[in-house]
C-alpha cells in the first residue's frame, strides 16, 4: 500500500512570455517582450535570434506555433475622453506560459 501522508513533488516548472504587439491581432509583430523562467534555466530556452535584445518571436501566432499556450489577451478599452492620443504603456499585452520538466 502507497503512502499517502508522503508529500508528492511535482518536477514541473512554468515559464512566463510576455509578449506586447503593434495591435490587439496575434499576427501583430511583437514590439516588447519579456521572459520569466521558473525552471532557473534547466528548462527549454527561447530561441535564439542572432541579436541581443530582439524579441525571440516576430508575432504571438509564432509563440503559439512554437508550443506556447495563451493565457491572457489584451483587454480592449477606449481611451477616455481626451486621451485618445497619449500613450503612458502598451497596451497589447499578451501572456503566455509553458510548463517543462527541468532537465
Amino acid at each position: 500500500m502507497a503512502d499517502r501522508s508522503a508529500p508528492q513533488h511535482s518536477t514541473t516548472r512554468q515559464q512566463v512570455l510576455y509578449l506586447w504587439l503593434d495591435g490587439s491581432s496575434l499576427e501583430e509583430k511583437v514590439v516588447g517582450w519579456a521572459f520569466h523562467d521558473g525552471t532557473d534555466g534547466a528548462g527549454p530556452q527561447l530561441p535564439d535570434t542572432g541579436e541581443p535584445g530582439k524579441a525571440p518571436y516576430a508575432s504571438g501566432v509564432r509563440a503559439l506555433c512554437d508550443g506556447w499556450m495563451l493565457l491572457q489577451s489584451a483587454q480592449l478599452m477606449p481611451p477616455a475622453p481626451g486621451q485618445e492620443h497619449l500613450n503612458a504603456y502598451l497596451e497589447y499585452e499578451f501572456v503566455f506560459e509553458r510548463r517543462v520538466e527541468p532537465s
